[in-house]
């Protein structure tokens, strides 16, 4: 009995039945590896040129937008550590560069120097020729200590400057007896 590539033949079930399938034989195809190989090529290609496609069509964010989301994910987040404004880059006549604080911050023995981006906030811009030499406080990422920031939208590390963390709500000094519920006269726990 010859069988084609592809195709098993069961004639011996049949044989054996005896149930009177009659003389038909039954045919079952199997794929080839040939064609296994050429369907998995064909959804990898279309996969990658979907990946592709999806990279190059997605919108791209703004630069300006991811600077500020990652100014206020550090005010968040960040880990506080004292620093030193070491200099100002302004920028150069007819240019449009930004206006740069230098500052320096040292942690578990290495020394970090690094600009920021002041022009955003212009209070602090203009007194900044006169914050160099000064303390400042500013926010790192703990796995990342280059990341940092000395003011952005929400905190300010610099000291008599606008942008400061909100402070907490004010309510009646914790000395002063409080209102009992009901109506009664305050309670002054003694």
């Amino acid at each position: 009995m010859e069988h084609t590539p592809g195709e098993f033949k069961n004639d011996a079930l049949h044989e054996q039945n005896g149930q009177g399938l009659g003389k038909g034989k039954l045919v079952v195809k199997t794929w080839s590896h040939l064609v296994i190989g050429i369907a998995t090529g064909a959804a990898g290609v279309l996969f990658i040129a979907g990946a592709v496609a999806y990279r190059n069509l997605r919108p791209k964010k703004d630069p300006a937008k991811l600077e500020r989301l990652r100014r206020m994910n550090l005010a968040r987040s960040g880990r506080i550590i004292s620093g030193e404004i070491t200099g100002l880059i302004e920028p150069e006549d007819g240019k449009t560069s930004p206006l740069l604080l230098v500052y320096r911050y040292d942690i578990a023995g290495v020394t970090y120097e690094v600009t920021q981006d002041i022009a955003m906030m212009p209070q602090v811009a203009a007194e900044a020729a006169r914050l160099i030499g000064k303390t400042i406080s500013i926010k790192y990422e703990v796995r990342h200590p280059s990341n940092s920031v000395a003011i952005c939208e929400e905190w300010s590390g610099i000291g008599g400057s606008k942008h400061r963390e909100p402070e907490p709500a004010e309510g009646p000094p914790p000395h002063e007896p409080r209102p009992v519920a009901g109506g009664g006269e305050p309670h002054s726990g003694g």
